[in-house]
């Protein structure tokens, strides 16, 4: 139902995030993957990361290709299409992971998160270079008072974070390596070039070639698979290759080609927010002054830049 209801974005006209077609998608991803960070650390230990992530995105294949035969998706997509989805997979999903899967081994997964929410950045700036998408004056505020309340964020968690500076350095900086990947990402799904494909085809292919591209990765850095005898660990497998991946990409890329980069990108500005709320539920999470003041300010933030009436990205 997720992935039928992401599927109707493609249509050029202007939309805004708060009309049913554009939230219901984004609110699913943004649900989601607010949970996916502490099941992600449950995955690291005796599976090396890539392989996990190759595990990841080849059963989210798995998922999207019986998707697209579902529903009578075109699984032809021409050379052009294939090569678009290779260096989409690359960039999503074999480099945008191998990073943010390695920063969890030296820093916690909530300052990992609340790092990501950085991502509205690089999408505002490279969509308004490659995709001439708008941004009006209350966007950028808004997105000004947003970012406010995410560094407020982030300090909480660097107070918090039994990381020594060293560790938390190597761990920031792979994050922000993701987090430029993912967005390199993001503006590819913008083009037009992306909207000329079914998104299901594309997204089926692009896990394809991403799980392949992390195979071919693995064998020769890590050596042979290796398999975690943990349930827990294949449950968890399962649902970031069909929840986390199949489902709530496709939703997310939807979000995008009908409203651009920048203001899906506010998705991840509520996702550290709302994975702390399921810490505080599941992991006795303790908030504090900084971290209240930084959710509402962030909130704020969203709200303000979300009222703007201009829709920030340039219909085709």
């Amino acid at each position: 139902m997720a992935i039928k209801v992401a599927t109707t974005l493609n249509s050029t006209a202007p939309s805004s995030i708060l009309s049913p077609r554009v939230l219901i998608p984004f609110t699913i991803a943004t649900v989601i993957w607010g949970s996916t960070w502490f099941v992600i650390r449950d995955q690291l230990g005796v599976v090396p990361p890539t392989w996990s992530v190759a595990y990841r995105f080849l059963t989210g294949s798995a998922a999207m290709f019986a998707w697209a035969l579902m529903t009578r998706a075109p699984l032809r997509i021409g050379r052009e299409g294939q090569v678009f989805a290779a260096l989409f997979g690359l960039a999503q999903f074999v480099l945008n992971f191998n990073f943010i899967y390695r920063a969890e081994d030296h820093i916690a997964s909530g300052l990992v998160a609340v790092v990501f929410a950085l991502l509205i950045v690089p999408n505002a700036i490279l969509g308004r270079i490659f995709l001439k998408s708008p941004l009006s004056g209350r966007f950028l505020t808004g997105s000004a008072v947003a970012l406010v309340g995410v560094a407020l964020l982030i300090v909480q968690e660097l107070r918090r974070d039994g990381a020594s500076a060293q560790a938390t350095l190597i761990g920031v900086t792979l994050t922000l390596l993701g987090l430029f990947s993912a967005s390199v990402a993001n503006i590819m799904q913008g083009t037009e070039r992306a909207r000329a494909l079914p998104m299901a085809s594309v997204l089926a292919w692009g896990m394809l070639w991403g799980g392949l591209m992390n195979v071919a990765l693995a064998l020769p850095t890590v050596g042979a698979p290796v398999f975690e005898p943990r349930l827990s660990y294949w449950l968890g497998v399962v649902y970031l290759g069909v929840a986390a991946s199949a489902v709530a990409f496709t939703c997310y890329f939807g979000v995008i080609r009908a409203i651009g980069p920048a203001r899906a990108a506010y998705s991840g500005v509520l996702t550290p927010i709302l994975a702390m709320l399921i810490s505080t539920l599941f992991e006795d999470y303790r908030w504090t002054t900084l971290a209240a003041a930084g959710g509402v300010v962030a909130m704020a933030g969203l709200l303000i830049a979300l009222s703007a009436r201009k829709p920030a990205t340039k219909s085709g």
